[in-house]
């Protein structure tokens, strides 16, 4: 990282980014461009989830080629100034890199389910069977993961 005083560092703090966002933004390798989609996720202290249909482009593209990357960003608010070359943003940010897998095991995708809805409503929710049977839900293994900020000391 160029700017290593805006570099997060503690795996504390890092993860409580992670637990505190509400999108996800993940890279996928596509034919000719990158593909990357926001998604509703859930963060379990070792891995990312995220659910959605069990078909269309960002499926094709984890079935061709698993590696990913993942962008969080949290806190973020404009800062003025009189001087438009001097406006600012505050942000944490998360960056990352792992392997993702469609889970397909019937507990392991419903404890994936369990932890969005965690993410969201701080607690986990039924899900009826039908509606399992429909969704998909994808594990992100990471990799690896760097954290930074800017205007915020911690």
């Amino acid at each position: 990282m160029r700017r290593k005083e805006k570099e997060i560092t503690d795996r504390t703090q890092i993860e409580t980014i992670l637990k505190k966002a509400k999108v996800c933004r993940v890279a996928f390798f596509d034919d000719e461009y990158p593909y990357m989609v926001p998604v509703s996720f859930g963060f379990d202290g070792t891995a990312i989830y995220f659910h959605g249909f069990n078909g269309g482009k960002k499926m094709d593209c984890l079935r061709k080629n698993p590696k990913v990357c993942f962008e969080i960003d949290e806190d973020v608010e404009i800062v003025e100034n009189p001087d438009p070359c001097e406006w600012s943003v505050k942000y944490r940010s998360v960056i990352g890199f792992g392997t993702a897998s469609v889970i397909e095991e019937g507990l392991a995708k419903r404890a994936g389910l369990d932890i969005v809805v965690k993410q969201y409503a701080g607690h986990e929710i039924p899900f009826p069977d039908k509606a399992m049977a429909a969704v998909a839900v994808v594990r992100i293994d990471i990799s690896s993961m760097t954290g930074r900020r800017n205007g915020y000391t911690e």
